[in-house]
């Protein structure tokens, strides 16, 4: 079978992708080893999401009496919490077929390979069918990276695959690494009555984040009865016996943690292996994809994208990447990413967002820099809401105006850090912030707020 565009991979860099080609006219097939919507659907982003926010009623549940409300018991059903977040992972899944079916899209389920002369080998249940295609595009994602000294067994040492779906809550939980799936783990296993201990090897906690913004996740994790372990390193894991032994190297030297359950959140490795690219010719470096601007390969004829190549691996990206890879193909003139204006959430509590540089790097490009911060406990909303941890903080030129950065942590800020990138992208200077009028009361008078501090200009604190 011929097509314009085959996508290998269903996640939402490649189902975005083959959404895209085919609304272009192109003729598209998507090939898929597992369920539509890969990792961020079924085992990522959307079933995470669903677990936090049965954590987040659970939570209102408990502290009740401070919105004068009483609750006589309350228990967390954690098998029922597991099921509604498979339960939606499955639903968003089945929706994705329901577009592929929409958009006339070719789904061919199996395992993709790569071939020479514009082909895809195709391997279900044993048997290989080749296809032919103008233009192949490669969207395989990435998997938990595993450390050679903690080797995950699926049952002790777990990833994040195994995190969404254990049968009961383990009483002790120590969790390696801070990044987004490290810190959100965190809070949902500590909602559902778990011990978690958090080892990082970096400074901070949230490594990529900025230094305040790290700091003031640290105090919220520990006001919550989260260990935070900083500097410290997972040296090995006895699973001998009934649970784990967690040797830890730190500052004060080495110590030794006993946990039911060892979750390793040490970031994610590409899926690149085994896929034909060095058999077609197509580079690598340090376990990533090289492309162009537009996402071609060194070999003409096959792209790639998303958590493969040296980018932010993030879902939004992929989708982003996809949709200017093919318009590409399409023969359109799309702008290349402007890979410093992407937007970072995680959905701890409270919530983190950011986008552009933190304080540091600003200073470090030799930036002079105007910084405002606005905490929510000034904010009339976040008060009301009962949810005053966390600010906004901004970071502008001083000479020109210029948003350089824009880093949020709080109650529900992954929904306020759009302003910052549209802004941004549209080289909107602090003045013109200042001069938008943002409702009352909301959280995002927050930003407003921030703004006005870096200009000597803020009201309420």
């Amino acid at each position: 079978m011929n097509f314009d565009v085959i996508v290998i991979g269903s996640g939402p860099g490649g189902y975005v992708t083959a959404i895209r080609a085919s609304q272009l006219g192109l003729k598209t097939a998507i090939v898929e080893k597992e369920n539509l919507g890969g990792i961020c659907l079924n085992w990522g982003c959307i079933p995470t999401k669903a677990l936090l926010k049965s954590a987040q009623v659970f939570e209102y549940i408990k502290h009740a009496e401070d919105y004068g409300i009483t609750v006589k018991s309350a228990d967390a059903d954690f098998p029922s919490i597991i099921k509604r977040s498979r339960d939606v992972a499955d639903g968003m899944s089945t929706g994705i077929a329901y577009l592929m079916k929409k958009n006339k899209i070719e789904v061919i389920n199996g395992y993709g390979k790569v071939l020479k002369g514009n082909k895809v080998s195709v391997n279900a249940d044993g048997k290989n069918t080749e296809y032919t295609a103008k233009n192949i595009v490669i969207a395989t994602g990435a998997r938990s990276r595993v450390l050679p000294n903690i080797p995950q067994d699926g049952t002790k040492i777990i990833g994040y695959r195994e995190a969404l779906s254990l049968s009961s809550a383990p009483k002790k939980m120590v969790i390696v690494g801070s990044g987004a799936i490290g810190v959100e783990f965190a809070y949902f296993y500590k909602a559902m009555g778990s011990e978690v201990t958090v080892v990082e090897f970096m400074p901070n906690i949230v490594p990529v984040e900025d230094v305040d913004i790290s700091k003031q996740l640290g105090r919220s994790l520990k006001k919550a009865d989260i260990k935070i372990m900083t500097n410290s390193s997972v040296e090995s894991v006895n699973t001998k016996g009934s649970g784990c032994k967690v040797l830890i190297k730190g500052k004060k030297g080495e110590e030794t943690i006993e946990c039911d359950v060892v979750l390793s959140a040490v970031g994610i490795e590409a899926n690149i292996e085994n896929i034909g690219l060095e058999e077609v010719g197509i580079k690598t470096e340090k376990g990533r994809v090289l492309v162009d601007d537009f996402y071609q390969t060194n070999v003409p004829g096959y792209y790639a994208i998303g958590d493969i190549l040296p980018t932010q691996a993030l879902a939004h990206v992929a989708s982003a990447e996809g949709i200017i890879c093919v318009e590409k193909i399409a023969g359109h003139n799309p702008e290349p990413i402007d890979y410093g204006n992407i937007p970072g959430c995680t959905y701890c509590s409270p919530e983190i967002a950011s986008v552009g540089m933190t304080e540091d790097a600003a200073k470090e490009a030799g930036y002079e820099i105007k910084v405002g911060k606005f905490p929510f406990t000034a904010s009339g909303k976040a008060s009301a809401a009962g949810h005053k941890d966390g600010f906004v903080k901004v970071i502008f030129d001083a000479k020109y105006g210029e948003w350089l950065g824009c880093h949020m942590i709080g109650y529900n800020v992954t929904e306020l850090i759009a302003e910052a990138v549209v802004a941004r992208r549209l080289e909107t200077t602090g003045h013109e912030i200042l001069k938008a009028i943002h409702p009352h009361p909301t959280m995002s008078e927050a930003v407003m707020e921030a703004v006005a501090d870096a200009y000597g200009e803020v009201i309420h604190i």
